[in-house]
């Protein structure tokens, strides 16, 4: 089977949907790869690098379409292209299904079996297909690479000879990959990072990051099972709108990331609230092209309001980095397709039914709603609770009856033993018992807020060593025995004090 790379006709499209990386892995995969001269030229890969790489370069994209089983694009095909297309190709790109319906019913005309990579499932299976995760992790760390340049001062906090820089603070609304993306970036750089989202259950995920979660007094959580937001009653959006202005004032730069799926950008960003900005403040807007979260927002422009706020509708895509995930995104779906050997298109499986939007003639779209999430039926069952002194003497009572047969197993074993062993080794054995009964009470009771653990079960130890060894020295210096206690001794003593050295030193750790 032969995989096709055509050149992108959009000119503001700078992303390939192949790059020699992922073309050799296409190979791997059992594929041939043919690549359209030029393609990859505004992403930083000339034609050299994709032969060196075992693709097959074609003059024109008539050829490419022509000879090829598979298409790899970024952009939704264009009726030019479409009509290049014949019965039977699969096709991977962007397609945005819920808003072009008239694209999906050219593309079952001419029998193209279309898989929308913007409508890959949010389940776990699917994360190394994601094409959407991996192009908002490179946006998020990019809107504040940005909006730090147009910002023109230090995000993070210094004290120079020359005087202090206050750390930037930074709001990033919506907590997504892209924005969990711009809360590490823009904290590892320094800043002081405020986040909001109206699901609460994504609270842990940016405090992890290292942002202070906001909300608002009401109740009511923004999260679906689908994995995005819901839209939200009209109170929430009063609060929520009431609580940006307040932080319009406060912050240096806004990060908004909010975007419904099929949908145009909720309006999070008014003009009151631009007018509360301080000059030379920043607004980057990630959901631009689909009509943007700031109601001043301009796609693919960046330009200044009239007090000094700089709104960024575009940013550099980073389409050498962004081709290459995009492309590996790719080779992952067909890797669960069969690779070369075994491909098929199987509508059964949750991947490829949901994201195949034209399949034999037919529009798939919209799919069958799979959650995130499942959730599991739990089976009621009633549990009596116990009163905690209940408990605690059903534990007494449990640990007296293992003490009694503890100590009569032992009182069997010693008085069976005293029978048949010399009176010599009854008369040892029994100061070896004691000595460790006496080490096991000092072990058990030392108060752990006074010793280390090491001082006290290696000095209690080493103590019975020390009194052992005293106990089998004698004046004969010659005697092995002598030499051996003399040893144990000097080793138990060197542990005692090692003991003692170590717990002084964390004792003055936490001193003053």
């Amino acid at each position: 089977m032969k995989v096709g790379i055509p050149k992108e006709l959009s000119k503001q499209e700078l992303r390939v949907g192949g790059t020699p990386k992922t073309v050799q892995r296409l190979i791997k995969q059992g594929f041939e790869v043919l690549v359209q001269s030029g393609a990859g030229n505004n992403a930083n890969f000339s034609d050299e690098e994709y032969e060196k790489a075992g693709a097959t370069i074609v003059k024109t994209m008539k050829e490419l379409y022509d000879q090829s089983d598979i298409v790899f694009k970024v952009q939704p095909p264009t009726d030019e292209e479409v009509e290049m297309m014949h019965k039977g190709l699969v096709t991977l790109s962007y397609l945005w299904p819920a808003q072009n319906p008239e694209l999906l019913e050219k593309l079952k005309t001419k029998g193209v079996n279309a898989i929308a990579m913007d409508a890959i499932p949010r389940i776990s299976r699917a994360q190394k297909m994601d094409v959407l995760s991996s192009m908002a992790n490179i946006a998020g760390y990019r809107s504040v690479i940005e909006g730090a340049n147009y910002f023109g001062r230090f995000l993070n906090g210094q004290i120079t000879a020359a005087g202090k820089v206050p750390p930037a603070k930074v709001l990033v609304i919506g907590a997504g990959v892209a924005g969990l993306a711009a809360i590490g970036t823009a904290k590892s750089l320094g800043a002081i990072v405020y986040a909001f989202d109206t699901r609460k259950e994504v609270a842990e995920q940016i405090e992890s990051m290292g942002g202070k979660f906001l909300t608002v007094d009401i109740e009511e959580d923004g999260a679906t099972a689908s994995g995005y937001s819901k839209v939200m009653s009209k109170e929430f959006i009063e609060a929520e709108m009431a609580l940006f202005k307040k932080m319009a004032a406060e912050v240096d730069i806004i990060i908004t990331t909010a975007q419904i799926p099929g949908r145009e950008a909720p309006k999070l960003i008014l003009e009151d609230h631009v007018a509360e900005m301080k000059p030379g403040s920043v607004i980057v807007d990630l959901a631009a092209s689909t009509g943007g979260n700031c109601v001043l927002t301009k796609d693919n422009e960046v330009y200044k309001t009239g007090n000094g706020v700089t709104i960024v509708g575009k940013l550099d895509q980073l389409p050498t980095q962004a081709s290459d995930l995009y492309g590996n995104n790719l080779c992952h779906l067909l890797d669960d397709m069969g690779k070369a050997e075994n491909f098929h298109i199987d509508m059964e499986d949750d991947i490829v039914s949901r994201a195949m939007v034209t399949y034999n003639g037919k529009i798939n779209w919209p799919p069958k709603p799979l959650p995130v999430s499942p959730q599991k039926k739990v089976e009621e069952t009633k549990v009596e609770i116990e009163s905690p002194e209940v408990t605690e003497a059903k534990a007494a009572k449990k640990k007296a009856k293992t003490t009694a047969i503890s100590l009569v197993v032992i009182g069997l074993f010693l008085f069976l033993l005293g029978k048949v062993a010399p009176s010599d080794f009854m008369g040892h054995f029994s100061v070896f018992v004691l000595a460790v009964f006496v080490g096991w009470q000092v072990i058990w009771n030392v108060t752990h807020a006074l010793h280390t653990p090491l001082m006290s079960v290696t000095n209690a130890i080493s103590g019975i060593i020390i009194i052992g060894g005293l106990l089998q020295v004698q004046n004969d210096l010659s005697n092995p025995m002598t030499i051996i206690a003399f040893f144990a001794i000097l080793v138990a003593s060197i542990n005692i004090v090692g003991g003692f050295f170590v717990t002084h030193r964390m004792l003055k750790m936490f001193k003053k």
